[in-house]
Protein backbone atom coordinates (compact mmCIF):
# COMPACT_ATOMS: atom_id res chain seq x y z
CA UNK A 1 0.00 0.00 0.00
CA UNK A 2 0.97 3.18 -1.20
CA UNK A 3 2.30 5.92 1.75
CA UNK A 4 0.29 8.76 2.03
CA UNK A 5 1.43 10.51 5.15
CA UNK A 6 4.68 12.65 4.78
CA UNK A 7 7.51 11.59 7.11
CA UNK A 8 8.05 15.69 8.09
CA UNK A 9 6.96 18.76 7.91
CA UNK A 10 9.14 20.54 6.13
CA UNK A 11 11.13 19.99 2.66
CA UNK A 12 13.46 21.64 0.79
CA UNK A 13 11.74 20.94 -2.78
CA UNK A 14 7.89 19.62 -2.75
CA UNK A 15 7.15 18.28 -6.62
CA UNK A 16 3.82 17.99 -7.51
CA UNK A 17 2.90 15.38 -9.80
CA UNK A 18 5.28 12.50 -9.85
CA UNK A 19 4.99 11.23 -13.55
CA UNK A 20 7.26 11.37 -16.22
CA UNK A 21 8.71 15.11 -16.04
CA UNK A 22 8.55 14.66 -11.61
CA UNK A 23 10.47 11.68 -11.42
CA UNK A 24 12.79 12.83 -14.11
CA UNK A 25 13.86 15.88 -11.56
CA UNK A 26 13.51 14.16 -8.74
CA UNK A 27 16.33 11.55 -9.90
CA UNK A 28 18.22 14.40 -11.42
CA UNK A 29 17.84 15.93 -7.89
CA UNK A 30 19.35 12.87 -6.98
CA UNK A 31 22.57 12.87 -9.02
CA UNK A 32 23.43 16.89 -8.49
CA UNK A 33 26.41 16.69 -5.68
CA UNK A 34 25.74 19.85 -4.63
CA UNK A 35 22.35 19.66 -3.40
CA UNK A 36 21.69 17.28 0.17
CA UNK A 37 18.12 18.84 0.48
CA UNK A 38 15.20 16.94 1.07
CA UNK A 39 12.73 15.99 -1.47
CA UNK A 40 8.72 15.41 -1.75
CA UNK A 41 7.05 14.11 -4.57
CA UNK A 42 3.17 14.46 -3.89
CA UNK A 43 0.93 12.63 -6.73
CA UNK A 44 -3.02 11.58 -6.55
CA UNK A 45 -1.99 7.97 -7.75
CA UNK A 46 1.09 6.47 -7.49
CA UNK A 47 -0.28 3.67 -10.05
CA UNK A 48 -0.11 6.54 -12.67
CA UNK A 49 -2.32 4.22 -14.27
CA UNK A 50 -4.30 7.70 -16.31
CA UNK A 51 -1.65 9.72 -16.38
CA UNK A 52 -0.30 11.17 -20.08
CA UNK A 53 3.12 9.20 -19.38
CA UNK A 54 1.29 5.54 -19.40
CA UNK A 55 -0.87 6.32 -22.53
CA UNK A 56 2.38 7.60 -24.14
CA UNK A 57 3.33 5.75 -28.14
CA UNK A 58 6.57 5.60 -26.21
CA UNK A 59 8.57 7.04 -29.38
CA UNK A 60 10.93 9.66 -29.63
CA UNK A 61 11.93 11.71 -32.69
CA UNK A 62 14.96 14.54 -33.73
CA UNK A 63 12.19 15.59 -36.57
CA UNK A 64 11.76 19.59 -34.53
CA UNK A 65 11.86 22.73 -36.38
CA UNK A 66 13.42 24.70 -33.50
CA UNK A 67 17.35 23.72 -32.88
CA UNK A 68 16.75 22.92 -29.04
CA UNK A 69 13.70 21.06 -29.47
CA UNK A 70 16.44 18.88 -31.57
CA UNK A 71 18.54 19.02 -28.87
CA UNK A 72 16.84 17.91 -26.41
CA UNK A 73 15.66 14.64 -28.17
CA UNK A 74 19.10 13.97 -28.96
CA UNK A 75 20.13 13.87 -25.23
CA UNK A 76 16.95 11.52 -24.68
CA UNK A 77 18.43 9.09 -27.09
CA UNK A 78 22.11 9.72 -25.62
CA UNK A 79 20.14 8.95 -22.33
CA UNK A 80 18.48 5.97 -22.79
CA UNK A 81 21.06 3.79 -24.65
CA UNK A 82 23.30 4.30 -22.04
CA UNK A 83 20.87 4.29 -18.76
CA UNK A 84 22.71 1.77 -17.00
CA UNK A 85 25.62 4.37 -16.92
CA UNK A 86 23.59 6.88 -16.04
CA UNK A 87 22.55 4.77 -13.48
CA UNK A 88 25.90 4.26 -11.73
CA UNK A 89 26.46 1.04 -13.74
CA UNK A 90 23.98 -0.93 -11.21
CA UNK A 91 23.72 -3.90 -12.73
CA UNK A 92 20.08 -4.17 -12.09
CA UNK A 93 19.56 -1.52 -14.64
CA UNK A 94 18.43 -2.79 -18.13
CA UNK A 95 20.67 -2.33 -21.04
CA UNK A 96 18.13 -0.13 -23.72
CA UNK A 97 18.28 0.54 -27.04
CA UNK A 98 15.75 2.99 -29.69
CA UNK A 99 14.18 0.59 -32.34
CA UNK A 100 14.74 3.35 -34.96
CA UNK A 101 12.36 2.67 -37.27
CA UNK A 102 12.02 6.63 -37.62
CA UNK A 103 9.32 8.96 -37.90
CA UNK A 104 7.38 9.40 -41.60
CA UNK A 105 5.77 12.74 -41.99
CA UNK A 106 4.06 12.88 -45.31
CA UNK A 107 3.19 16.52 -47.03
CA UNK A 108 0.56 16.53 -49.46
CA UNK A 109 0.53 20.59 -50.60
CA UNK A 110 3.67 22.12 -51.89
CA UNK A 111 3.26 24.53 -48.44
CA UNK A 112 4.07 21.65 -46.07
CA UNK A 113 6.61 20.01 -48.09
CA UNK A 114 8.35 23.74 -47.95
CA UNK A 115 8.02 23.46 -43.76
CA UNK A 116 9.63 20.00 -43.74
CA UNK A 117 12.59 21.06 -46.03
CA UNK A 118 12.81 24.12 -43.83
CA UNK A 119 12.84 21.36 -40.60
CA UNK A 120 15.43 19.44 -42.24
CA UNK A 121 18.01 22.06 -42.65
CA UNK A 122 17.60 22.73 -38.78
CA UNK A 123 17.77 19.11 -38.01
CA UNK A 124 20.88 18.53 -40.20
CA UNK A 125 22.53 21.69 -38.34
CA UNK A 126 21.94 19.90 -35.34
CA UNK A 127 23.32 16.47 -36.53
CA UNK A 128 20.21 14.74 -37.17
CA UNK A 129 20.43 12.58 -39.96
CA UNK A 130 17.25 13.59 -41.82
CA UNK A 131 16.46 12.25 -45.33
CA UNK A 132 13.94 13.65 -47.92
CA UNK A 133 12.07 11.26 -49.97
CA UNK A 134 10.13 12.30 -52.79
CA UNK A 135 7.07 10.12 -53.65
CA UNK A 136 8.95 7.30 -55.91
CA UNK A 137 11.79 7.13 -53.04
CA UNK A 138 8.77 6.24 -50.25
CA UNK A 139 7.42 3.92 -52.51
CA UNK A 140 10.56 1.86 -53.49
CA UNK A 141 11.21 1.76 -49.63
CA UNK A 142 7.87 1.35 -48.11
CA UNK A 143 6.05 0.05 -51.40
CA UNK A 144 2.82 -0.74 -48.91
CA UNK A 145 2.11 2.85 -48.37
CA UNK A 146 -0.50 4.84 -51.17
CA UNK A 147 1.56 7.81 -52.22
CA UNK A 148 -0.81 9.10 -55.04
CA UNK A 149 -1.08 12.44 -53.32
CA UNK A 150 2.54 12.99 -51.43
CA UNK A 151 4.71 15.49 -52.33
CA UNK A 152 7.56 14.69 -50.12
CA UNK A 153 8.26 12.95 -47.51
CA UNK A 154 10.79 13.27 -44.46
CA UNK A 155 12.32 10.72 -41.94
CA UNK A 156 15.46 10.00 -39.83
CA UNK A 157 16.57 6.75 -39.39
CA UNK A 158 18.93 7.58 -36.58
CA UNK A 159 18.04 7.11 -32.95
CA UNK A 160 14.29 8.04 -33.75
CA UNK A 161 11.77 5.29 -32.94
CA UNK A 162 10.42 3.20 -30.29
CA UNK A 163 11.82 2.88 -26.82
CA UNK A 164 11.24 1.47 -23.41
CA UNK A 165 10.13 4.73 -21.36
CA UNK A 166 8.45 2.33 -18.57
CA UNK A 167 11.66 0.92 -17.99
CA UNK A 168 13.42 4.61 -17.30
CA UNK A 169 10.58 5.91 -15.60
CA UNK A 170 10.70 2.79 -13.29
CA UNK A 171 14.03 3.42 -12.60
CA UNK A 172 13.97 6.86 -12.27
CA UNK A 173 11.50 6.63 -9.01
CA UNK A 174 13.34 3.46 -8.03
CA UNK A 175 16.74 4.65 -7.72
CA UNK A 176 15.53 8.13 -6.60
CA UNK A 177 13.66 6.40 -3.76
CA UNK A 178 17.02 4.76 -2.94
CA UNK A 179 18.59 7.89 -2.55
CA UNK A 180 16.39 9.30 0.12
CA UNK A 181 13.56 10.94 -2.17
CA UNK A 182 10.19 10.37 -0.95
CA UNK A 183 7.28 9.40 -2.79
CA UNK A 184 3.39 10.01 -1.02
CA UNK A 185 -0.03 9.01 -2.64
CA UNK A 186 -1.62 12.01 -1.64
CA UNK A 187 -3.01 15.46 -3.05
CA UNK A 188 -1.88 19.39 -2.69
CA UNK A 189 -5.13 21.15 -2.05
CA UNK A 190 -3.80 24.38 -0.93
CA UNK A 191 -0.70 27.00 -0.60
CA UNK A 192 0.17 29.25 1.39
CA UNK A 193 2.23 32.46 0.47
CA UNK A 194 4.29 34.93 2.87
CA UNK A 195 2.63 38.52 3.76
CA UNK A 196 3.97 40.19 0.23
CA UNK A 197 2.94 37.29 -2.04
CA UNK A 198 6.38 36.48 -3.21
CA UNK A 199 7.16 33.32 -1.55
CA UNK A 200 5.25 29.72 -1.18
CA UNK A 201 5.86 29.18 2.67
CA UNK A 202 3.86 25.86 2.64
CA UNK A 203 1.17 23.31 0.88
CA UNK A 204 -1.72 21.26 2.25
CA UNK A 205 -2.36 17.74 1.46
CA UNK A 206 -5.55 16.32 1.36
CA UNK A 207 -5.25 14.37 3.95
CA UNK A 208 -4.44 17.82 6.18
CA UNK A 209 -0.82 17.77 6.84
CA UNK A 210 0.69 21.26 6.19
CA UNK A 211 3.95 21.26 4.91
CA UNK A 212 6.73 23.94 4.55
CA UNK A 213 8.81 24.21 1.39
CA UNK A 214 12.11 25.62 0.50
CA UNK A 215 10.87 25.30 -3.47
CA UNK A 216 7.65 24.06 -5.19
CA UNK A 217 7.71 22.33 -8.65
CA UNK A 218 4.72 22.07 -10.72
CA UNK A 219 4.88 19.27 -12.33
CA UNK A 220 1.56 17.84 -12.62
CA UNK A 221 0.76 17.20 -16.04
CA UNK A 222 -2.75 17.99 -17.84
CA UNK A 223 -3.49 19.17 -14.07
CA UNK A 224 -0.75 22.01 -14.24
CA UNK A 225 -3.55 24.79 -14.48
CA UNK A 226 -5.13 24.08 -10.99
CA UNK A 227 -2.29 23.48 -9.23
CA UNK A 228 -0.97 26.89 -10.63
CA UNK A 229 -4.37 28.72 -9.57
CA UNK A 230 -3.29 27.54 -5.58
CA UNK A 231 -0.66 29.57 -6.13
CA UNK A 232 -2.90 32.55 -7.74
CA UNK A 233 -0.99 31.70 -11.08
CA UNK A 234 -2.57 30.98 -14.32
CA UNK A 235 -0.88 29.05 -16.85
CA UNK A 236 -2.56 27.90 -20.18
CA UNK A 237 -2.36 24.29 -19.82
CA UNK A 238 -5.29 22.05 -20.25
CA UNK A 239 -6.25 18.54 -20.98
CA UNK A 240 -6.75 17.41 -24.32
CA UNK A 241 -8.60 13.97 -25.31
CA UNK A 242 -6.04 11.63 -27.44
CA UNK A 243 -6.93 8.18 -28.86
CA UNK A 244 -5.26 5.45 -29.29
CA UNK A 245 -5.78 1.46 -30.81
CA UNK A 246 -3.43 -1.21 -31.16
CA UNK A 247 -4.74 -3.45 -33.95
CA UNK A 248 -3.67 -6.26 -35.60
CA UNK A 249 -3.06 -6.54 -39.63
CA UNK A 250 -5.01 -9.93 -41.92
CA UNK A 251 -1.79 -9.17 -43.75
CA UNK A 252 1.13 -7.82 -41.69
CA UNK A 253 3.31 -5.70 -43.94
CA UNK A 254 6.79 -7.13 -44.29
CA UNK A 255 8.71 -4.68 -43.16
CA UNK A 256 9.14 -1.82 -39.68
CA UNK A 257 6.21 0.39 -40.37
CA UNK A 258 7.73 4.11 -39.39
CA UNK A 259 6.15 6.19 -37.12
CA UNK A 260 3.92 7.61 -40.16
CA UNK A 261 2.44 11.24 -39.88
CA UNK A 262 -0.38 11.10 -42.03
CA UNK A 263 -1.79 14.72 -43.42
CA UNK A 264 -4.47 14.33 -41.79
CA UNK A 265 -2.85 14.06 -38.59
CA UNK A 266 -3.41 10.50 -37.99
CA UNK A 267 -0.70 8.27 -36.55
CA UNK A 268 0.08 4.64 -37.22
CA UNK A 269 3.56 3.14 -36.04
CA UNK A 270 4.95 -0.42 -35.77
CA UNK A 271 4.15 -2.67 -32.63
CA UNK A 272 5.98 -5.48 -33.21
CA UNK A 273 4.42 -9.20 -34.29
CA UNK A 274 2.21 -8.10 -37.01
CA UNK A 275 0.30 -5.57 -34.65
CA UNK A 276 0.68 -1.93 -35.24
CA UNK A 277 -0.43 1.44 -32.47
CA UNK A 278 -2.29 4.39 -34.11
CA UNK A 279 -3.58 7.96 -33.08
CA UNK A 280 -5.63 10.55 -33.30
CA UNK A 281 -8.42 12.84 -32.26
CA UNK A 282 -11.60 14.65 -33.33
CA UNK A 283 -11.57 17.86 -35.60
CA UNK A 284 -13.35 19.49 -32.98
CA UNK A 285 -10.66 19.33 -29.53
CA UNK A 286 -11.94 20.72 -26.90
CA UNK A 287 -10.43 21.38 -23.34
CA UNK A 288 -11.86 18.07 -21.56
CA UNK A 289 -12.59 17.11 -17.84
CA UNK A 290 -9.75 15.98 -16.03
CA UNK A 291 -11.12 12.94 -15.11
CA UNK A 292 -12.32 12.36 -19.00
CA UNK A 293 -11.49 8.76 -20.35
CA UNK A 294 -14.32 7.66 -22.26
CA UNK A 295 -13.64 6.64 -25.87
CA UNK A 296 -15.36 7.92 -28.71
CA UNK A 297 -15.92 4.90 -30.97
CA UNK A 298 -16.97 6.87 -33.83
CA UNK A 299 -13.36 8.38 -34.20
CA UNK A 300 -11.94 5.28 -35.51
CA UNK A 301 -15.13 3.84 -37.47
CA UNK A 302 -15.86 7.43 -39.16
CA UNK A 303 -11.89 8.84 -39.17
CA UNK A 304 -8.90 6.84 -37.87
CA UNK A 305 -9.90 3.57 -39.96
CA UNK A 306 -10.51 5.28 -43.61
CA UNK A 307 -7.38 7.37 -43.12
CA UNK A 308 -5.28 4.16 -42.41
CA UNK A 309 -6.65 1.75 -45.13
CA UNK A 310 -6.30 4.96 -47.62
CA UNK A 311 -2.58 5.00 -46.43
CA UNK A 312 -1.88 1.81 -46.18
CA UNK A 313 -4.36 -0.60 -48.41
CA UNK A 314 -3.32 -3.78 -46.60
CA UNK A 315 -5.15 -1.94 -43.06
CA UNK A 316 -8.67 -2.26 -44.66
CA UNK A 317 -8.59 -5.69 -43.20
CA UNK A 318 -7.49 -5.14 -39.59
CA UNK A 319 -9.18 -6.04 -36.09
CA UNK A 320 -8.98 -3.75 -32.77
CA UNK A 321 -7.22 -5.34 -29.54
CA UNK A 322 -7.11 -2.77 -27.75
CA UNK A 323 -7.91 0.96 -27.24
CA UNK A 324 -7.76 4.03 -25.01
CA UNK A 325 -8.38 7.97 -24.61
CA UNK A 326 -5.57 9.86 -22.95
CA UNK A 327 -4.69 13.15 -22.60
CA UNK A 328 -2.26 15.77 -23.57
CA UNK A 329 -0.79 18.35 -21.35
CA UNK A 330 -1.70 21.24 -23.95
CA UNK A 331 -0.14 23.98 -23.84
CA UNK A 332 -2.83 26.69 -25.78
CA UNK A 333 -0.21 29.60 -25.59
CA UNK A 334 2.81 27.76 -28.17
CA UNK A 335 2.74 24.39 -27.34
CA UNK A 336 5.87 23.86 -26.33
CA UNK A 337 7.13 23.89 -22.46
CA UNK A 338 5.99 26.04 -19.77
CA UNK A 339 9.17 25.81 -17.44
CA UNK A 340 11.75 27.68 -14.68
CA UNK A 341 11.06 30.08 -12.01
CA UNK A 342 7.48 31.96 -12.31
CA UNK A 343 7.69 35.60 -12.66
CA UNK A 344 6.59 36.92 -9.34
CA UNK A 345 6.48 33.87 -6.79
CA UNK A 346 10.41 33.44 -6.50
CA UNK A 347 10.24 29.58 -5.18
CA UNK A 348 7.59 28.15 -7.43
CA UNK A 349 8.96 26.65 -10.77
CA UNK A 350 6.85 25.16 -13.67
CA UNK A 351 7.06 22.00 -15.71
CA UNK A 352 3.94 21.83 -17.79
CA UNK A 353 2.61 21.94 -20.73
CA UNK A 354 4.15 19.48 -23.49
CA UNK A 355 1.32 19.38 -25.68
CA UNK A 356 2.08 15.03 -26.78
CA UNK A 357 6.21 15.04 -26.65
CA UNK A 358 6.58 15.65 -22.71
CA UNK A 359 7.74 12.05 -22.84
CA UNK A 360 10.85 12.09 -24.99
CA UNK A 361 11.68 15.92 -23.68
CA UNK A 362 12.15 14.29 -19.62
CA UNK A 363 15.50 13.64 -19.18
CA UNK A 364 16.41 16.76 -20.76
CA UNK A 365 13.96 18.74 -18.73
CA UNK A 366 14.45 16.89 -15.78
CA UNK A 367 17.78 17.54 -15.54
CA UNK A 368 17.54 21.23 -16.38
CA UNK A 369 14.83 21.94 -14.16
CA UNK A 370 17.06 20.29 -11.42
CA UNK A 371 19.98 21.98 -12.52
CA UNK A 372 17.82 25.48 -11.83
CA UNK A 373 16.35 24.54 -8.79
CA UNK A 374 19.63 24.23 -7.35
CA UNK A 375 22.05 26.40 -9.12
CA UNK A 376 19.70 29.25 -10.32
CA UNK A 377 21.00 28.29 -13.70
CA UNK A 378 21.85 25.94 -16.31
CA UNK A 379 24.79 24.00 -16.58
CA UNK A 380 23.91 22.03 -19.67
CA UNK A 381 21.18 22.63 -22.22
CA UNK A 382 19.93 26.77 -21.70
CA UNK A 383 16.27 26.17 -21.44
CA UNK A 384 15.77 30.06 -20.40
CA UNK A 385 13.70 30.02 -23.71
CA UNK A 386 11.10 28.12 -22.55
CA UNK A 387 10.44 29.90 -19.27
CA UNK A 388 7.07 31.42 -18.28
CA UNK A 389 7.91 34.85 -18.50
CA UNK A 390 7.66 34.43 -22.61
CA UNK A 391 3.69 34.62 -21.72
CA UNK A 392 2.66 37.14 -20.19
CA UNK A 393 5.23 38.91 -22.65
CA UNK A 394 3.72 37.38 -25.33
CA UNK A 395 6.47 35.62 -26.75
CA UNK A 396 5.66 32.61 -28.56
CA UNK A 397 8.23 29.71 -29.42
CA UNK A 398 6.88 28.37 -32.64
CA UNK A 399 7.58 25.08 -33.18
CA UNK A 400 5.83 23.88 -35.96
CA UNK A 401 6.34 20.00 -35.76
CA UNK A 402 3.78 19.00 -33.21
CA UNK A 403 1.94 16.27 -33.47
Amino acid sequence: MNQKAPERESYDIVIIGGAIMGASTAWFLTEDKDFDGRVLVVDRDLSFETSSTMHTNSCMRQQFSTDLNVRISQFAAKFVKNLRAYMGGDERVPELSIRSFGYMYLADTDEFANVLRENQQVQLAAGAATQLMSPDQINAAYPFYNVDDIVLGSINLVDEGLWDATAVFDWWRRSARERGVEYIENEVVAMTKNANGSRIESVTLATGEVIACGQVLNSSGPRAARTSEMAGIHVPVEPRKRYSWIFKAEEPLDRDLPLTIDPSGVHVRENGGGTYQCGGHSDVDPAVDYDDFAMDHAIWENHVWPILATRIPQFEAIKVQSEWAGHYAYNTFDHNAIMGPHTEIENFFLLNGFSGHGLQQSPAMGRGTAEILVHGTYKTLDMSQFHFERIPMGRKIIEKAVI
